[in-house]
């Protein structure tokens, strides 16, 4: 008896690892002596599951900011989409505009008083097209007097005047118009260059 009362004391100094935890190795239940091989595995699996944890951690979080940076994206998207949605459409009302200066134009003193009255109607019409269009965005680009800005205008034609300096619009020939602040059309303008 006394001999398998020291194995049991040999084994229990064996095994440090289990004293820790307050409970038998499961090694010693059956029989076997400890060699602590078993506690090491488990802190090598804990070791893995930390580094998993870690990685797993970082791919959350670099989806959470993926999705974040999508839904900013799609916010800016819709957001465009909304402000830049009529372009197609007042492209095409741009040219019947132009055809309402060039009849409001005509309107002079020789004209007859029914011509006139006529042509009184065509203003009224153009005010309020000009209304509706302000409302939604559209502004015109007529920058007479100003250095010439490629972003905003196409320069056709030169003059030679000295009363403006270089590079400055002279005329503007047909209006140019923006949406919100994007160009739809741009202006078409004579340009003075002194020789």
């Amino acid at each position: 008896m006394k001999e398998e009362e020291k194995e049991k004391k040999i084994e229990e100094k064996e095994c440090q690892c289990h004293k820790e935890e307050k409970r038998p190795c499961p090694h010693q239940e059956h029989g076997k002596k400890c060699d602590g091989k078993h506690r090491q595995k488990k802190n090598e699996e804990l070791e893995k599951l930390k580094i998993e944890k870690e990685e797993l951690i970082k791919k959350v979080q670099y989806a959470q900011a993926e999705l974040i940076n999508y839904r900013k994206r799609k916010d800016e998207e819709v957001l465009n989409f909304k402000k830049y949605c009529n372009k197609d459409l007042i492209a095409e009302l741009i040219p019947i505009i132009d055809n309402f200066e060039r009849a409001i134009k005509l309107d002079d003193n020789d004209l007859t008083d029914e011509l006139s009255k006529f042509l009184e109607g065509f203003k009224m019409m153009y005010a309020s097209l000009m209304e509706i269009l302000k409302k939604f965005g559209v502004e015109e680009i007529s920058r007479q007097g100003e250095v010439f800005d490629s972003t905003q205008e196409e320069a056709l034609m030169t003059d030679n005047l000295e009363e403006y300096e270089d590079d400055v619009v002279t005329e503007v020939l047909l209006k140019g118009y923006k949406l919100n602040g994007k160009v739809i059309r741009p202006a078409s303008v004579k340009i003075n260059k002194k020789d």
